[in-house]
């Protein structure tokens, strides 16, 4: 791929770095950013200050994923500047008229990042920088993978993009477009790849996965079930899902899937009623409790993690104890708690009820406290249990590390398992909410 002129200049042997912010779509995404530069012949570095090209994929959700992507900017020019910087992802998508002004050589929003190698190149021979025509997305292909990350147990696999569902907190549908699913054959194909480079667990990513196939006729279960039928693919796990988008049919037909994975995170981000009206939620907390109760009529071994928002506009401390009760009631296996970030250009941005920073983080705290005693207590409810463990890595000679099924993380000692293997294990002990210690059964 690189043109005589590269190669002349030595081009053809530059190092890159990948820096990842945010979601699973982004480790995906750079996935196959890192394909299409070794296939253009650039060798990868470890090392962000050293490398001769850097491309940050960023994220938008909150402000502190763009201060990252903004402060590691300005690192590598402050360290380099020569180096060539690659901004991409949702924050240049989203707010392109402030990334613009960063200094970036080359900007690239939620689309084409696999023609990064190409930009990279033609930015050494002609100096031309490359900055995208930002604004909602549009793009309607998909771009497969190809690549196999081995110093990773599990492979990510992309089928879905875009967001119609416009909270009022979240700037996502912005940055990412409308819904686009993708094709079953293509799934299938990837499917076949990472199986055959020795990936067992496939786990199905999107910007709202519960959305995969409306634009195409097709439900999440349709997918699901294709990956599942693929040989070689032991285990198979599902990224987020919206709790209103799960139908019973939906429910049953995951339930058919022997190798699907019973651990399901329903995004929840309040347990108050008025708070979900206000972020334009659309299901009550009551709707939600009726779909967790009906995953675990189906799953009743399964393990139901979530998101959960503090200090929403207009949070009151009536609310926020409402949802503490809430999350109470449900007992989730892990819960990932956070503030809530204004993003200018959605309409909870334009509210004047704010809630006082000390007040939020208050209320992280403490929402915080209820998540970390829920986490532990299911992890000592794993205590006597029989799971199947994919081991991740060993730390020593002396024991391993790996998942169950139910995502919970094991410590093995006294096993000869080795990185990608599955192996029955029975739960002896617990650490709080850090891991559990298995042995292995013959």
């Amino acid at each position: 791929m690189f043109s005589e002129t590269a190669q002349k200049n030595g081009w053809c042997f530059m190092k890159y770095a990948i820096c990842t912010f945010g979601c699973k779509v982004n480790q995906y995404e750079s996935a196959v950013i890192e394909k299409s530069l070794k296939d253009a012949g650039f060798e990868k570095s470890e090392d962000i200050f050293s490398s001769d090209a850097v491309i940050i994929n960023s994220c938008c959700v909150t402000e502190n994923g763009d201060k990252k992507a903004k402060r590691l900017l300005m690192r590598i020019k402050n360290n380099d500047p020569s180096c060539v910087t690659v901004l991409a992802g949702c924050y240049p998508q989203a707010f392109g008229g402030e990334a613009s002004k960063l200094g970036a050589d080359i900007l690239v929003g939620t689309e084409n990042k696999d023609a990064i190698a190409a930009m990279i190149i033609k930015y050494k021979e002609s100096g031309q920088a490359y900055t995208f025509s930002y604004g909602r997305p549009t793009e309607k292909l998909y771009r497969g993978n190809g690549h196999a990350d081995m110093e990773k147990t599990r492979a990510y696999i992309k089928i879905e993009d875009g967001c119609d569902c416009f909270c009022s907190y979240c700037i996502i549908p912005y940055a990412r477009g409308s819904v686009r699913s993708r094709g079953i054959a293509e799934i299938i194909s990837e499917a076949e790849f990472q199986a055959g480079c020795g990936h067992k667990e496939i786990i199905l990513v999107g910007i709202n996965l519960s959305c995969y196939g409306k634009d195409i006729g097709l439900r999440l279960p349709d997918a699901v079930h294709a990956v599942c039928s693929v040989a070689g693919v032991e285990r198979v796990r599902l990224s987020s899902l919206e709790p209103e988008l799960l139908t019973r049919n939906d429910i049953e037909r995951f339930a058919a899937e022997e190798k699907l994975c019973p651990h399901f995170h329903l995004s929840l981000q309040s347990g108050s009623a008025k708070t979900l009206e206000r972020m334009n939620r659309r299901y009550t907390p009551a709707e939600y409790a009726e779909t967790v109760a009906m995953i675990r009529e189906y799953f009743p071994d399964c393990a139901i993690t979530t998101d959960i928002m503090v200090g929403f506009a207009g949070e009151t401390d009536r609310e926020f104890e409402e949802s503490c009760e809430f999350v109470k009631s449900i007992g989730f296996a892990g819960c990932h708690v956070f503030t809530y970030s204004v993003r200018e250009g959605t309409a909870a941005a334009k509210r004047s009820d704010f809630v006082p920073k000390q007040t939020a983080a208050e209320r992280y705290r403490i929402m915080s406290g209820i998540a970390a005693q829920q986490k532990a207590e299911f992890f000592e409810r794993q205590k006597g249990q029989v799971r199947e463990v994919l081991i991740q890595r060993r730390e020593s000679a002396e024991y391993a590390n790996g998942l169950t099924p139910q995502y919970v993380p094991v410590r093995l000692y006294g096993s000869s398992a080795r990185k990608h293997d599955i192996v029955k294990v029975r739960i002896i002990g617990a650490c709080g909410g850090d891991f559990c210690v298995g042995t292995e059964i013959s």
